[in-house]
């Protein structure tokens, strides 16, 4: 029992430590970079799957303008957002109290899983439909966890001084992810 008791408090005090341990000075823009690439991943995301959508559905042999099919349609372009809100100031409050760069680093790979399931899916017709449905849901349950820490691991990293120019950098990934999206074509090719 005391070995145990032992054990538990020299994994409290080595995690302590770490927590205490001086960052580099480099760390604030590590971390600027790592969460405004994450921001924008998750925010052309919410809008990425409407360019597509006619490819995909072709692709799974579904017609989502057929009566009774028209729910894959919305789900598909709607499930990744209502995920994200919903778990949104939840996944916020987990990540105070457990460690924001620990569940950033979470989602960021939730939402790869979720993306590399998407590029996988098996499936065709219904059973392809609701495989698409509930990878979007696992890349909104990863994209919740990266939009909840970026802003709050930027507070932490930055000086009061320079936190305004790191945010406003951060936000406006989020914006210009949801813009790129809605650029036609040929101006996002030539863009590239």
């Amino acid at each position: 029992m005391d070995t145990t008791t032992q054990h538990i408090e020299k994994q409290e005090a080595q995690r302590v430590s770490r927590r205490n341990k001086p960052v580099g000075p480099h760390y604030k823009w590590i971390a600027l970079t790592n969460t405004t690439i994450g921001v924008l991943m998750a925010s052309i995301d919410i809008s990425i799957v409407l360019i597509s959508l006619p490819t995909i559905f072709k692709g799974i042999q579904i017609d989502p303008l057929a009566p009774g099919e028209t729910n894959y349609f919305l789900w598909i372009l709607l499930g990744y957002m209502v995920v994200t809100a919903t778990l949104l100031v939840t996944f916020g409050r987990i990540s105070d109290m457990f460690g924001r760069v620990r569940f950033y680093n979470l989602g960021f790979a939730i939402f790869a899983v979720g993306s590399t399931l998407l590029w996988l899916t098996p499936s065709t017709g219904n059973a392809g439909a609701l495989e698409l449905i509930l990878f979007r849901f696992i890349q909104g349950i990863g994209a919740g966890f990266l939009f909840a820490n970026s802003a709050a691991i930027l507070t932490d990293a930055f000086p009061a001084h320079q936190r305004g120019l790191a945010l406003g950098i951060n936000q406006i990934a989020a914006v210009l992810g949801s813009v790129l999206t809605r650029l036609p074509p040929f101006l996002a090719l030539s863009l590239a």
